[in-house]
């Protein structure tokens, strides 16, 4: 079993792979779910083999896929994604950003400049970094591209280390079905009206970018 951006990528006899996306509202889980009502696949696993005996998917609102890939495929769509955030230097950001004029936060959430970066995160990164989300893309400096490249890492690292954001709908569970808890170490996101925490003197601010909520500090990250 391995990740592969937003998917769980799980490898099969006959050079076939099993690639599950839970998409918005998508558990993988390797205890009971949240309700019964929506589990949509439940996987018995030999216990001879030193795994938990049984994982399943559950999906409250169906949005997430499960599709079995052949390698020819699975290369497909490999060629389909950006680089993954954790894997890039400052070199292979400048690369990726350098194709788009769009505003850096809607740059860094699509999938095929760079992929596995949520909404979430994507407004935590760019607060950390003190950088704009209006920004295009493509005009960044090096020394701004070089901050984002050490942000995206910390912070990608810290949410992995404290299980993902469970936000107040509950949506998110871990695998275990319980609540991550890097929403405790939000900055920015979902804090507007708030006092900016890291300059102390004005609010943070609320925007729509490609019908996504973004948040930021006008002070800190300047246009």
């Amino acid at each position: 079993m391995k990740r592969l951006a937003k998917r769980i990528v799980i490898s099969l006899d006959q050079q076939q792979s099993m690639v599950i996306e839970p998409r918005m509202t998508g558990l993988l889980l390797i205890t009971d779910p949240p309700t019964r009502a929506h589990r949509r696949i439940q996987w018995e696993l030999d216990p001879r083999d030193g795994f938990a005996q049984s994982f399943e998917f559950w999906d409250r609102r169906g949005l997430g896929t499960v599709r079995i890939l052949t390698e020819m495929e699975m290369v497909e769509l490999r060629e389909r994604l950006g680089p993954d955030p954790l894997d890039m230097n400052p070199d292979a950001w400048a690369v990726q950003l350098s194709r788009t004029k769009r505003p850096i936060k809607n740059a860094i959430l699509d999938q095929n400049l760079v992929t596995g970066i949520g909404n979430i995160y994507a407004s935590e990164i760019l607060h950390e970094a003190g950088i704009s989300p209006e920004l295009p893309a493509n005009l960044l400096s090096v020394e701004r591209i070089q901050r984002i490249a050490a942000a995206s890492s910390r912070i990608l690292n810290d949410a992995i280390r404290y299980e993902g954001s469970t936000l107040g709908d509950g949506t998110y569970r871990t695998a275990l079905n319980r609540d991550g808890s890097y929403q405790n170490k939000h900055r920015v996101y979902q804090k507007n009206g708030e006092l900016c925490p890291t300059c102390r003197r004005v609010r943070i601010l609320r925007i729509v970018q490609t019908q996504r909520s973004t948040f930021y500090c006008p002070r800190c990250q300047r246009c």
